[in-house]
Protein backbone atom coordinates (compact mmCIF):
# COMPACT_ATOMS: atom_id res chain seq x y z
CA UNK A 1 0.00 0.00 0.00
CA UNK A 2 3.11 2.17 -0.48
CA UNK A 3 3.08 3.95 -3.67
CA UNK A 4 6.81 5.24 -4.47
CA UNK A 5 8.81 6.12 -7.31
CA UNK A 6 12.07 4.25 -6.93
CA UNK A 7 15.24 6.19 -7.03
CA UNK A 8 19.03 5.62 -5.77
CA UNK A 9 20.27 7.95 -3.26
CA UNK A 10 23.58 9.00 -5.18
CA UNK A 11 26.61 9.96 -2.78
CA UNK A 12 25.93 6.68 -1.62
CA UNK A 13 27.64 3.54 -2.75
CA UNK A 14 25.54 1.24 -4.38
CA UNK A 15 26.83 -2.77 -3.92
CA UNK A 16 25.05 -4.23 -7.21
CA UNK A 17 22.64 -6.66 -5.90
CA UNK A 18 23.75 -9.00 -9.19
CA UNK A 19 27.19 -10.40 -7.84
CA UNK A 20 26.01 -11.12 -4.70
CA UNK A 21 22.67 -13.20 -6.54
CA UNK A 22 25.72 -15.31 -8.67
CA UNK A 23 27.13 -17.49 -5.31
CA UNK A 24 23.19 -18.43 -4.72
CA UNK A 25 22.16 -19.06 -7.96
CA UNK A 26 21.75 -22.84 -7.88
CA UNK A 27 19.41 -22.02 -4.27
CA UNK A 28 17.68 -19.49 -6.34
CA UNK A 29 17.23 -22.30 -9.51
CA UNK A 30 16.01 -24.48 -7.12
CA UNK A 31 13.41 -22.69 -5.74
CA UNK A 32 12.44 -21.00 -8.68
CA UNK A 33 10.79 -24.53 -9.41
CA UNK A 34 9.78 -25.66 -6.33
CA UNK A 35 8.96 -22.92 -4.00
CA UNK A 36 8.24 -19.93 -5.90
CA UNK A 37 5.49 -20.60 -7.64
CA UNK A 38 3.56 -21.95 -4.54
CA UNK A 39 4.51 -18.77 -3.10
CA UNK A 40 3.38 -16.43 -5.74
CA UNK A 41 -0.16 -18.69 -5.72
CA UNK A 42 -1.02 -18.34 -2.17
CA UNK A 43 0.26 -14.68 -2.23
CA UNK A 44 -2.01 -14.03 -5.31
CA UNK A 45 -5.08 -16.11 -3.78
CA UNK A 46 -5.03 -14.08 -0.18
CA UNK A 47 -4.47 -10.62 -2.10
CA UNK A 48 -8.15 -11.55 -4.36
CA UNK A 49 -9.16 -12.43 -0.70
CA UNK A 50 -8.93 -8.90 0.59
CA UNK A 51 -10.17 -7.76 -2.51
CA UNK A 52 -14.08 -8.09 -1.17
CA UNK A 53 -13.34 -7.24 2.58
CA UNK A 54 -12.02 -3.80 1.39
CA UNK A 55 -14.26 -3.04 -1.32
CA UNK A 56 -17.36 -4.24 0.58
CA UNK A 57 -15.88 -1.49 3.95
CA UNK A 58 -15.30 1.20 1.36
CA UNK A 59 -19.01 1.37 -0.25
CA UNK A 60 -20.76 4.82 0.64
CA UNK A 61 -17.83 6.18 2.26
CA UNK A 62 -17.22 9.73 2.42
CA UNK A 63 -13.57 11.28 1.46
CA UNK A 64 -14.13 13.91 4.48
CA UNK A 65 -15.88 12.66 6.82
CA UNK A 66 -15.13 9.58 9.08
CA UNK A 67 -18.08 7.32 9.94
CA UNK A 68 -18.40 5.19 13.64
CA UNK A 69 -17.18 2.24 13.44
CA UNK A 70 -19.38 -0.09 13.59
CA UNK A 71 -19.48 -3.77 14.45
CA UNK A 72 -19.49 -5.00 11.05
CA UNK A 73 -16.61 -2.38 10.08
CA UNK A 74 -14.40 -3.49 13.16
CA UNK A 75 -14.76 -7.39 11.84
CA UNK A 76 -13.46 -6.34 8.22
CA UNK A 77 -10.76 -4.30 9.59
CA UNK A 78 -9.63 -7.72 11.84
CA UNK A 79 -10.09 -9.59 8.58
CA UNK A 80 -8.23 -7.62 6.49
CA UNK A 81 -5.18 -7.35 9.10
CA UNK A 82 -5.32 -11.65 9.44
CA UNK A 83 -5.24 -12.03 5.60
CA UNK A 84 -2.40 -9.68 4.89
CA UNK A 85 0.08 -11.03 7.83
CA UNK A 86 -1.09 -14.69 6.16
CA UNK A 87 0.16 -12.83 2.60
CA UNK A 88 2.96 -11.58 4.09
CA UNK A 89 3.44 -14.74 5.91
CA UNK A 90 3.43 -16.48 2.67
CA UNK A 91 5.82 -14.21 1.12
CA UNK A 92 8.49 -15.78 3.17
CA UNK A 93 8.11 -13.02 6.19
CA UNK A 94 7.56 -15.47 9.12
CA UNK A 95 7.95 -13.72 11.58
CA UNK A 96 8.64 -9.79 11.56
CA UNK A 97 10.65 -8.38 15.08
CA UNK A 98 8.20 -5.06 16.48
CA UNK A 99 10.63 -2.28 19.14
CA UNK A 100 9.16 -0.32 20.98
CA UNK A 101 5.18 1.04 21.09
CA UNK A 102 3.00 2.33 18.79
CA UNK A 103 1.41 5.69 20.06
CA UNK A 104 -2.36 6.57 20.13
CA UNK A 105 -3.50 8.07 16.90
CA UNK A 106 -5.09 11.00 19.70
CA UNK A 107 -2.11 11.24 20.67
CA UNK A 108 0.25 11.57 18.21
CA UNK A 109 -1.53 12.29 14.55
CA UNK A 110 1.45 10.93 12.23
CA UNK A 111 4.11 8.42 12.05
CA UNK A 112 7.46 8.90 9.99
CA UNK A 113 8.39 6.19 8.28
CA UNK A 114 12.59 5.51 7.10
CA UNK A 115 14.07 4.51 5.15
CA UNK A 116 12.18 3.83 2.21
CA UNK A 117 13.76 1.44 0.12
CA UNK A 118 10.66 -0.74 -1.00
CA UNK A 119 7.67 -1.81 -2.12
CA UNK A 120 8.03 -4.63 1.23
CA UNK A 121 7.41 -1.14 3.35
CA UNK A 122 3.95 -1.59 3.39
CA UNK A 123 4.21 -4.47 5.66
CA UNK A 124 4.07 -1.82 8.61
CA UNK A 125 0.85 -0.21 6.78
CA UNK A 126 -1.04 -3.48 6.68
CA UNK A 127 -0.12 -4.10 10.11
CA UNK A 128 -1.22 -0.69 11.08
CA UNK A 129 -4.10 -0.18 8.84
CA UNK A 130 -2.64 3.42 9.52
CA UNK A 131 -3.43 5.72 6.12
CA UNK A 132 -0.64 7.06 4.27
CA UNK A 133 0.12 9.64 1.52
CA UNK A 134 0.23 8.44 -2.14
CA UNK A 135 -0.40 9.60 -5.45
CA UNK A 136 -4.39 10.16 -7.27
CA UNK A 137 -3.48 7.40 -9.75
CA UNK A 138 -2.39 4.32 -7.06
CA UNK A 139 -6.34 4.11 -6.68
CA UNK A 140 -6.99 3.16 -10.41
CA UNK A 141 -4.35 -0.02 -9.60
CA UNK A 142 -6.29 -3.56 -9.79
CA UNK A 143 -6.95 -4.88 -6.66
CA UNK A 144 -3.93 -3.61 -5.05
CA UNK A 145 -6.08 -0.05 -5.57
CA UNK A 146 -9.10 -0.99 -3.78
CA UNK A 147 -6.98 -2.21 -0.64
CA UNK A 148 -5.30 1.73 -0.63
CA UNK A 149 -8.50 3.08 -1.21
CA UNK A 150 -9.73 1.26 1.86
CA UNK A 151 -6.84 2.73 4.39
CA UNK A 152 -8.45 6.44 3.62
CA UNK A 153 -5.15 7.72 2.16
CA UNK A 154 -4.45 11.77 1.35
CA UNK A 155 -4.38 11.29 -2.51
CA UNK A 156 -2.07 13.79 -4.35
CA UNK A 157 -3.59 15.35 -7.26
CA UNK A 158 0.06 15.65 -9.47
CA UNK A 159 -2.03 17.29 -12.43
CA UNK A 160 -2.94 20.21 -9.92
CA UNK A 161 -0.20 22.66 -9.72
CA UNK A 162 -1.83 23.30 -6.03
CA UNK A 163 -1.35 19.83 -5.12
CA UNK A 164 1.64 20.48 -2.34
CA UNK A 165 -1.05 22.91 -0.98
CA UNK A 166 -3.97 20.70 -0.81
CA UNK A 167 -1.89 17.63 0.29
CA UNK A 168 -0.47 19.67 3.55
CA UNK A 169 -3.92 21.02 4.59
CA UNK A 170 -5.61 17.83 4.03
CA UNK A 171 -3.10 16.45 6.67
CA UNK A 172 -3.31 19.45 8.67
CA UNK A 173 -7.02 18.67 8.90
CA UNK A 174 -6.79 14.96 9.89
CA UNK A 175 -4.29 15.45 12.38
CA UNK A 176 -6.15 18.22 14.35
CA UNK A 177 -9.37 16.03 14.40
CA UNK A 178 -8.33 14.78 17.87
CA UNK A 179 -7.61 10.89 17.08
CA UNK A 180 -10.96 10.86 15.14
CA UNK A 181 -9.07 10.28 11.70
CA UNK A 182 -6.90 7.20 11.42
CA UNK A 183 -3.02 7.56 11.80
CA UNK A 184 -1.55 8.73 9.41
CA UNK A 185 1.89 7.13 8.07
CA UNK A 186 4.37 9.52 5.92
CA UNK A 187 7.69 7.99 4.48
CA UNK A 188 9.20 11.44 4.97
CA UNK A 189 12.34 10.89 1.95
CA UNK A 190 9.46 10.72 -0.79
CA UNK A 191 10.78 8.20 -2.62
CA UNK A 192 13.15 4.84 -2.45
CA UNK A 193 16.11 4.91 -1.96
CA UNK A 194 19.66 2.21 -1.12
CA UNK A 195 19.07 2.29 2.27
CA UNK A 196 22.69 3.31 2.41
CA UNK A 197 21.73 6.88 4.04
CA UNK A 198 19.13 8.73 5.17
CA UNK A 199 18.35 11.65 2.49
CA UNK A 200 16.52 15.08 2.84
CA UNK A 201 13.35 14.67 4.35
CA UNK A 202 9.73 16.69 3.04
CA UNK A 203 8.57 18.69 5.03
CA UNK A 204 4.83 17.83 4.82
CA UNK A 205 4.44 15.26 7.90
CA UNK A 206 6.10 18.20 9.72
CA UNK A 207 4.15 21.24 8.93
CA UNK A 208 1.38 20.73 11.54
CA UNK A 209 3.71 21.90 14.10
CA UNK A 210 2.67 18.05 16.43
CA UNK A 211 4.12 15.61 17.92
CA UNK A 212 5.13 12.70 15.70
CA UNK A 213 6.45 9.16 16.36
CA UNK A 214 9.51 8.25 14.41
CA UNK A 215 9.53 4.30 12.95
CA UNK A 216 12.53 2.57 11.67
CA UNK A 217 12.80 0.01 9.41
CA UNK A 218 15.34 -2.78 8.88
CA UNK A 219 15.84 -5.89 6.42
CA UNK A 220 18.57 -7.93 7.87
CA UNK A 221 18.95 -10.48 5.40
CA UNK A 222 22.26 -11.39 4.15
CA UNK A 223 20.86 -11.07 0.43
CA UNK A 224 19.47 -8.04 -0.09
CA UNK A 225 16.45 -9.20 -2.82
CA UNK A 226 13.79 -6.11 -1.55
CA UNK A 227 15.86 -3.02 -2.16
CA UNK A 228 13.63 -1.36 -5.56
CA UNK A 229 15.73 2.09 -6.66
CA UNK A 230 15.67 3.31 -10.57
CA UNK A 231 19.31 1.92 -10.56
CA UNK A 232 19.32 -2.37 -10.49
CA UNK A 233 16.74 -4.89 -10.55
CA UNK A 234 12.94 -4.40 -11.46
CA UNK A 235 9.68 -4.90 -9.52
CA UNK A 236 8.92 -8.11 -10.58
CA UNK A 237 12.59 -9.83 -10.39
CA UNK A 238 12.47 -8.27 -6.62
CA UNK A 239 9.67 -10.41 -6.20
CA UNK A 240 10.67 -12.97 -7.66
CA UNK A 241 14.08 -13.53 -5.57
CA UNK A 242 12.21 -12.26 -2.74
CA UNK A 243 9.79 -15.25 -2.86
CA UNK A 244 12.91 -17.28 -3.75
CA UNK A 245 14.13 -16.52 -0.07
CA UNK A 246 14.02 -19.39 2.68
CA UNK A 247 12.80 -16.33 5.09
CA UNK A 248 13.20 -12.55 4.97
CA UNK A 249 13.75 -10.96 8.35
CA UNK A 250 12.48 -7.51 9.01
CA UNK A 251 12.59 -5.09 11.92
CA UNK A 252 10.36 -2.37 12.58
CA UNK A 253 11.24 -0.10 15.66
CA UNK A 254 8.77 2.08 16.96
CA UNK A 255 11.28 5.07 18.50
CA UNK A 256 10.07 7.32 21.18
CA UNK A 257 7.73 9.81 20.09
CA UNK A 258 8.74 13.25 19.50
CA UNK A 259 7.76 16.96 20.68
CA UNK A 260 8.77 19.54 18.55
CA UNK A 261 9.72 23.15 20.28
CA UNK A 262 8.17 26.27 19.32
CA UNK A 263 11.03 26.76 17.25
CA UNK A 264 10.68 23.61 15.60
CA UNK A 265 7.15 24.11 14.73
CA UNK A 266 7.76 27.65 13.45
CA UNK A 267 10.71 25.56 11.07
CA UNK A 268 9.23 23.22 9.58
CA UNK A 269 12.60 21.94 7.85
CA UNK A 270 14.37 22.42 11.48
CA UNK A 271 12.06 20.33 12.57
CA UNK A 272 12.39 17.75 9.95
CA UNK A 273 15.79 17.64 9.67
CA UNK A 274 15.68 17.17 13.79
CA UNK A 275 13.80 13.86 13.40
CA UNK A 276 15.85 12.51 10.26
CA UNK A 277 19.39 13.25 12.37
CA UNK A 278 17.58 10.76 16.00
CA UNK A 279 16.17 8.55 13.19
CA UNK A 280 19.78 8.15 11.61
CA UNK A 281 21.00 7.62 14.85
CA UNK A 282 19.32 5.12 15.63
CA UNK A 283 19.82 3.48 12.31
CA UNK A 284 23.71 4.09 12.75
CA UNK A 285 23.66 5.68 8.99
CA UNK A 286 24.69 8.65 7.43
CA UNK A 287 22.85 11.71 6.78
CA UNK A 288 22.89 12.83 3.15
CA UNK A 289 22.12 16.41 1.76
CA UNK A 290 20.07 14.97 -1.06
CA UNK A 291 16.55 15.32 -1.65
CA UNK A 292 13.53 13.69 -4.09
CA UNK A 293 14.16 16.89 -6.08
CA UNK A 294 17.60 16.09 -6.49
CA UNK A 295 16.58 12.55 -8.53
CA UNK A 296 14.85 14.43 -10.75
CA UNK A 297 17.79 16.88 -11.36
CA UNK A 298 20.17 14.05 -11.89
CA UNK A 299 17.74 11.89 -13.97
CA UNK A 300 16.95 14.85 -16.20
CA UNK A 301 15.92 13.57 -19.80
CA UNK A 302 15.84 15.64 -23.16
CA UNK A 303 18.00 16.69 -25.73
CA UNK A 304 19.64 19.66 -23.48
CA UNK A 305 19.37 17.08 -20.37
CA UNK A 306 21.83 17.99 -17.17
CA UNK A 307 25.60 16.85 -17.77
CA UNK A 308 27.18 17.59 -14.85
CA UNK A 309 24.87 18.10 -11.93
CA UNK A 310 27.16 18.40 -8.84
CA UNK A 311 26.72 22.01 -9.04
CA UNK A 312 23.24 22.44 -9.76
CA UNK A 313 22.45 19.69 -6.54
CA UNK A 314 24.52 22.38 -4.30
CA UNK A 315 22.32 24.92 -5.45
CA UNK A 316 19.56 23.01 -4.96
CA UNK A 317 20.06 22.61 -1.37
CA UNK A 318 20.85 26.24 -0.72
CA UNK A 319 17.98 27.19 -2.61
CA UNK A 320 15.72 24.79 -0.77
CA UNK A 321 17.42 25.93 2.67
CA UNK A 322 16.11 29.23 1.55
CA UNK A 323 12.52 28.50 0.84
CA UNK A 324 12.80 29.28 -2.76
CA UNK A 325 12.68 25.79 -4.17
CA UNK A 326 9.18 24.91 -3.08
CA UNK A 327 7.49 28.51 -4.07
CA UNK A 328 8.61 28.59 -7.68
CA UNK A 329 6.38 28.48 -10.57
CA UNK A 330 6.71 29.68 -14.48
CA UNK A 331 5.09 33.23 -13.77
CA UNK A 332 7.54 33.31 -10.84
CA UNK A 333 10.35 32.68 -13.51
CA UNK A 334 9.01 34.74 -15.93
CA UNK A 335 9.06 37.64 -13.71
CA UNK A 336 12.75 37.54 -12.23
CA UNK A 337 13.67 36.93 -16.41
CA UNK A 338 11.96 40.44 -16.97
CA UNK A 339 13.51 42.01 -14.58
CA UNK A 340 16.86 40.69 -14.84
CA UNK A 341 16.61 41.21 -18.80
CA UNK A 342 16.17 45.07 -17.32
CA UNK A 343 18.94 45.17 -15.79
CA UNK A 344 20.94 44.22 -19.15
CA UNK A 345 23.78 42.53 -18.11
CA UNK A 346 24.28 44.64 -14.42
CA UNK A 347 26.45 42.46 -11.86
CA UNK A 348 25.07 42.61 -8.36
CA UNK A 349 26.45 42.53 -4.94
CA UNK A 350 25.71 40.80 -2.29
CA UNK A 351 22.78 43.11 -0.82
CA UNK A 352 21.26 44.21 -4.19
CA UNK A 353 21.21 40.48 -4.89
CA UNK A 354 19.00 40.06 -1.54
CA UNK A 355 17.21 43.23 -2.35
CA UNK A 356 16.06 41.34 -5.98
CA UNK A 357 15.07 38.22 -4.57
CA UNK A 358 13.04 40.39 -1.77
CA UNK A 359 15.06 38.38 1.21
CA UNK A 360 17.42 39.30 4.43
CA UNK A 361 21.36 38.74 4.15
CA UNK A 362 21.86 35.81 5.30
CA UNK A 363 25.38 33.27 5.10
CA UNK A 364 23.39 30.76 3.09
CA UNK A 365 22.16 33.17 0.69
CA UNK A 366 25.73 34.40 0.51
CA UNK A 367 26.81 30.95 -0.26
CA UNK A 368 24.16 31.09 -3.53
CA UNK A 369 25.64 34.63 -4.53
CA UNK A 370 28.93 33.05 -4.59
CA UNK A 371 28.49 30.10 -6.85
CA UNK A 372 27.60 32.60 -9.19
CA UNK A 373 30.81 35.10 -8.81
CA UNK A 374 32.90 34.01 -11.84
CA UNK A 375 35.34 36.69 -11.91
CA UNK A 376 35.86 36.58 -7.59
CA UNK A 377 34.92 40.59 -7.44
CA UNK A 378 31.65 40.15 -5.10
CA UNK A 379 29.32 40.94 -8.36
CA UNK A 380 27.07 38.62 -10.36
CA UNK A 381 24.59 38.67 -13.64
CA UNK A 382 21.37 37.46 -12.14
CA UNK A 383 20.53 36.38 -15.68
CA UNK A 384 23.11 33.36 -14.21
CA UNK A 385 20.68 32.60 -11.18
CA UNK A 386 17.46 32.26 -12.70
CA UNK A 387 18.62 30.49 -15.50
CA UNK A 388 19.91 27.69 -12.70
CA UNK A 389 16.82 28.13 -10.73
CA UNK A 390 14.63 27.73 -13.75
CA UNK A 391 17.16 24.74 -14.76
CA UNK A 392 16.39 23.15 -10.83
CA UNK A 393 12.74 23.74 -11.33
CA UNK A 394 11.99 21.94 -14.08
CA UNK A 395 15.30 19.50 -15.21
CA UNK A 396 13.92 17.61 -18.33
CA UNK A 397 11.79 20.77 -20.09
CA UNK A 398 15.15 22.35 -20.45
CA UNK A 399 13.92 23.61 -23.69
CA UNK A 400 11.97 26.02 -21.55
CA UNK A 401 14.36 27.26 -20.17
CA UNK A 402 16.51 27.93 -22.88
CA UNK A 403 13.80 30.17 -24.27
CA UNK A 404 13.90 31.73 -20.79
CA UNK A 405 17.63 32.58 -21.15
CA UNK A 406 16.95 34.13 -24.80
CA UNK A 407 14.74 36.58 -23.66
CA UNK A 408 16.99 37.90 -21.35
CA UNK A 409 19.92 38.03 -23.66
CA UNK A 410 18.40 38.44 -26.75
CA UNK A 411 18.72 41.78 -28.78
CA UNK A 412 15.74 43.96 -29.36
CA UNK A 413 16.04 44.40 -33.20
CA UNK A 414 16.15 40.78 -34.51
CA UNK A 415 16.39 38.39 -31.29
CA UNK A 416 19.43 37.03 -31.80
CA UNK A 417 21.97 36.41 -28.75
CA UNK A 418 25.92 35.96 -29.79
CA UNK A 419 27.92 33.00 -29.26
CA UNK A 420 29.55 34.44 -26.14
CA UNK A 421 26.62 35.31 -24.58
CA UNK A 422 25.15 31.68 -25.99
CA UNK A 423 27.78 29.54 -24.29
CA UNK A 424 27.10 30.75 -21.15
CA UNK A 425 23.86 29.92 -21.24
CA UNK A 426 24.42 26.50 -22.16
CA UNK A 427 27.00 26.22 -19.38
CA UNK A 428 24.61 27.20 -16.69
CA UNK A 429 22.13 24.59 -17.99
CA UNK A 430 24.28 21.72 -18.97
CA UNK A 431 26.34 22.36 -15.39
CA UNK A 432 29.83 22.38 -17.78
CA UNK A 433 32.31 24.25 -18.45
CA UNK A 434 34.04 26.20 -21.31
CA UNK A 435 31.79 25.49 -23.81
CA UNK A 436 33.07 26.59 -27.54
CA UNK A 437 30.73 26.37 -30.16
CA UNK A 438 32.64 26.88 -33.14
CA UNK A 439 31.44 23.65 -34.56
CA UNK A 440 27.28 24.50 -34.06
CA UNK A 441 28.16 27.31 -36.34
CA UNK A 442 29.76 26.20 -38.77
CA UNK A 443 27.05 23.37 -39.27
CA UNK A 444 24.65 26.36 -39.20
CA UNK A 445 27.02 28.01 -42.73
CA UNK A 446 28.04 31.41 -40.71
CA UNK A 447 31.16 30.93 -38.99
CA UNK A 448 31.47 34.78 -39.29
CA UNK A 449 28.41 35.79 -37.90
CA UNK A 450 28.02 33.81 -35.07
CA UNK A 451 24.63 34.87 -33.37
CA UNK A 452 21.72 32.72 -33.61
CA UNK A 453 17.72 33.21 -32.68
CA UNK A 454 15.58 31.02 -30.56
CA UNK A 455 13.61 29.64 -33.18
CA UNK A 456 16.74 29.23 -35.21
CA UNK A 457 18.46 26.91 -32.61
CA UNK A 458 15.36 25.15 -31.37
CA UNK A 459 14.85 24.08 -34.89
CA UNK A 460 18.52 22.65 -34.97
CA UNK A 461 18.28 20.89 -31.57
CA UNK A 462 15.29 18.97 -32.77
CA UNK A 463 16.72 17.88 -36.19
CA UNK A 464 20.13 17.03 -34.19
CA UNK A 465 19.26 14.86 -30.97
CA UNK A 466 22.71 14.51 -30.07
CA UNK A 467 23.32 18.05 -30.55
CA UNK A 468 25.33 18.36 -26.91
CA UNK A 469 27.66 15.48 -28.39
CA UNK A 470 27.86 16.56 -31.73
CA UNK A 471 27.91 20.44 -31.89
CA UNK A 472 29.57 21.42 -28.84
CA UNK A 473 32.81 21.27 -27.31
CA UNK A 474 33.55 21.87 -23.44
CA UNK A 475 35.99 21.13 -20.66
CA UNK A 476 35.65 17.30 -20.00
CA UNK A 477 33.51 16.41 -23.02
CA UNK A 478 32.97 12.48 -23.80
CA UNK A 479 35.07 13.30 -27.04
CA UNK A 480 37.55 14.37 -25.46
CA UNK A 481 38.39 10.75 -23.03
CA UNK A 482 38.50 8.70 -27.04
CA UNK A 483 41.20 10.65 -28.42
CA UNK A 484 43.99 8.09 -27.53
CA UNK A 485 41.70 5.33 -27.92
CA UNK A 486 40.08 5.26 -31.19
CA UNK A 487 39.19 1.96 -30.87
CA UNK A 488 36.22 2.35 -27.79
CA UNK A 489 34.74 5.91 -29.75
CA UNK A 490 33.38 3.93 -32.96
CA UNK A 491 33.94 0.52 -32.28
CA UNK A 492 36.25 -0.09 -34.92
CA UNK A 493 39.37 -1.39 -35.28
CA UNK A 494 42.91 1.40 -36.19
CA UNK A 495 45.62 -1.01 -36.88
CA UNK A 496 48.18 -0.37 -38.84
CA UNK A 497 47.29 -4.14 -41.21
CA UNK A 498 44.09 -2.92 -41.73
Amino acid sequence: MVSASPTQAAAAPEVCPSTAWRPRSLEIGLMSVTVFPVRLLLVSFLMLLAWPFAFTASLGRSDFVIEPQSWWRRFVDLCLRVIMRAMWFCGGFHWIKVKGERAASSEVPILTVAPHSSYFDAIPVTMTMCSIVTKLESRSIPIWGTLISYIRPVFVFRSDQDSRRKTVEEIKRRTRSGGEWPQIMIFPEGTCTNRSGLILFKAGAFIPGLPVQPVVLRYPNKLDTVTWTWQGPGAFKILWLTLCQLHNPMEIEYLPIYTPSDEEKENPALFANNVRELMAKALQLPLTDLSFDDREISLSQGPLRIYDYSSLLEFNLLVCRLGLRAGTKGKVLEEQARRARKLQGGRLGLEDFAQFLNLPVTETLAQVHSLFDQHGDGQIDIRHYVIALSTIHRPSQSMETLKLAFKMYESEENGEVPEEELATILEVILGIKEVELSGLFLALGRPDTAKITYDELHHFIEQHPHFVQEYLDFKNHPRKFCLERPKSCNGQSHNKDD
